[in-house]
């Protein structure tokens, strides 16, 4: 598709891009090959600061965050080899220093060795995931802290209360002639073992998080197709495709929030750190082993070397690619979500080759 001038729109097809180009509130723009916009319409112009001849003067990177040129580059490089590219955010600085996050569809078109691109804005949407992100961080780090406080406070109170229930049977209650005191010391006897029940029972409830959740009777196929539908958009637009097996078995015993979240975590992960060579494609099977469920979850992505990463892969806060939105949280809540009801998961992974998580439920 050529977006034609203004003698060719007299001369040439009945009917004109040109309105539709420049009118457009999303922002469009044509790209040689050669790294140069050739052409913008004006809402690239009024979003960057730059008037349409600077624009056109200086190469793309010029205009491009300084940290996202080289992860920008890429992604472009297979769009010369005619390769489309959906989604793709990167961040632009404006002529008045203001970083925007730009979200990125391109058509290269190798006979004219020209690229058609359009972007949205969605710095707005940006700064919502990082609140929302470091608010989820700050809860989970002072529930962390709030848990391990609880804890420590139940557990070393018992040792104080222990001692009195000690001095407690040392007193020889019959030796004491007045009724009022022995009365007393009845009361702080009981009262000491009430309390010391009362601990007990924080440090074990502490103790097993399993108490707390609540589990059921889940179709894991069905949970899987409910967080699909839930990014519907996400996942055709990243052109991934899912091969699912349950052979092995499809219900399991465990909370529906939390296989919810861990279906989304590790999708969007696959997504987001998927190979710029080739689509993402997913791979989830079931089987059992010794009367455990196992799920099997797998990529083609980028991968990373998981043998020199193993201490780190599941903790918060630990990123293993220079992805804008890599936030160190998804696998941390992964593993929380499955240990906390008693599971495991492993991980093994290859640069460039994929990533394979194993997670085993206990039913």
């Amino acid at each position: 598709m050529r977006i034609q001038n203004n003698s060719e729109q007299n001369t040439g097809s009945k009917y004109s891009l040109v309105p539709f180009f420049e009118q457009s509130a999303d922002l469009m723009c044509i790209a040689g090959f050669d790294g140069y916009f050739r052409r913008v319409n004006a809402s690239v112009s009024n979003l960057l600061g730059y008037t349409e001849e600077e624009l056109l003067s200086k190469p793309i990177t010029f205009f491009q965050h300084p940290d996202d040129r080289e992860r920008t580059k890429q992604y472009r490089d297979p769009i010369l080899e005619g390769k489309e590219l959906v989604n793709f955010e990167n961040r632009y600085i404006t002529k008045q220093g203001k970083v925007i996050w730009l979200s990125w569809t391109s058509i290269p078109v190798n006979s004219e060795k020209l690229i058609y691109a359009i972007a949205k804005n969605v710095t707005h949407n940006k700064k919502n995931e990082e609140e929302r992100n470091q608010l989820l961080a700050d809860v989970s780090k002072a529930n962390q802290r709030l848990k391990q406080l609880n804890y420590t406070t139940s557990h070393d109170l018992r040792s104080p209360v222990s001692n009195l229930m000690a001095v407690f049977s040392l007193i020889d209650i019959n030796k004491i002639e007045d009724k009022e005191t022995r009365e007393l010391i009845s009361l702080l006897e009981m009262s000491t073992e009430n309390l010391k029940k009362t601990l007990n029972k924080y440090v074990d409830d502490l103790s097993s998080d399993v108490n707390q959740v609540q589990v059921e009777v889940l179709d894991a196929e069905e949970v899987l197709e409910e967080v699909k539908e839930s990014i519907d958009s996400y996942i055709k637009d990243s052109k991934t495709t899912f091969n699912t097996h349950f052979d092995g078995f499809k219900t399991l015993k465990f909370n529906r929030s939390y296989l919810e979240s861990i279906f989304l975590n590790l999708i969007t992960n696959s997504i987001k750190y998927a190979h710029p060579d080739r689509s993402p494609e997913i791979t989830i099977e079931t089987r059992t082993e010794n009367e455990a469920k196992i799920l099997t979850f797998s990529d083609n992505g980028l991968g990373f070397d998981s043998d020199l990463l193993q201490d780190k892969i599941f903790g918060l806060y630990q990123k293993f690619h220079n992805h804008m939105d890599s936030k160190g949280i998804g696998l941390y809540l992964v593993y929380n979500h499955i240990t906390s009801l008693g599971g495991k998961i492993t991980v093994e992974s290859k640069v460039n080759k994929g990533t394979t998580f194993t997670l085993t439920f206990r039913d």
